[in-house]
């Protein structure tokens, strides 16, 4: 048997009401309806309770993905483990901004993330591949320990969810950079031969919602 690899976007949070670009751990803390977000992810899933594999549960060292893998492991009776290196894409100078000036700015380098400047950067903060280069080892590091026994899900951020299916599926950059993820919206990989990926299902949500997701 092998899993399907799950990253899921994080509840609602504090910084998503008030569209501040929140990138820098620990960050902002769920808001009740993140709350209820996540509840309602768990609970969507009774398939991942029962006799068979249970799926992994796995969080970035958010505080908001770390809270929302904490909801989702109440429905499903599992533990939670912390990953290193999938945060969100740091957002440098801009950090803690949410003026329009600020997230035009965030917005327009990771626009071109999906047309091939990968080398492209946040002011004092992350390109495409700093990103990139820290993530998927930990994508890699699943995919072996954990797919060939079921299903691992992965809660973690919009920006850098995004940029990781881009990469993996093979999607188009137009695709990629106009769908993007509400919260506890999920991008579904499946392993295929080779160490390459499939896409199984990309959610999305309207762009002018958080520049987060």
């Amino acid at each position: 048997m092998t899993g399907l690899l799950h990253l899921v976007r994080h509840g609602q949070t504090t910084a998503n009401v008030a569209r501040i670009l929140d990138t820098r751990p620990p960050g902002a803390p769920l808001t009740p309806e993140g709350v209820d977000q996540a509840r309602a992810f768990g609970a969507a899933r009774p398939s991942a309770r029962g006799t068979g594999a249970r799926p992994v549960l796995l969080s970035s060292v958010a505080r908001r993905a770390q809270q929302t893998a904490g909801h989702i492991a109440e429905a499903w009776g599992v533990p939670t483990a912390v990953v290193d290196g999938v945060h969100e894409v740091q957002a440098g100078d801009l950090e803690g901004f949410n003026d329009e000036d600020s997230i035009a700015v965030f917005q327009d380098v990771v626009k071109r993330w999906y047309t091939g400047e990968s080398t492209a950067a946040m002011p004092g903060g992350e390109s495409a591949d700093d990103l990139l280069a820290r993530y998927l080892p930990a994508v890699d590091a699943i995919r072996t320990e954990h797919l060939p026994h079921g299903d691992a899900y992965l809660v973690s951020h919009g920006a850098a969810i995004r940029l990781v299916g881009f990469r993996l599926s093979g999607v188009d950059g137009a695709y990629a950079h106009k769908h993007h993820l509400p919260n506890t919206g999920e991008i579904v990989l499946r392993p295929v031969d080779d160490g390459a990926w499939e896409l199984v299902s990309w959610a999305d949500a309207p762009s002018h919602l958080d520049p987060m997701g």
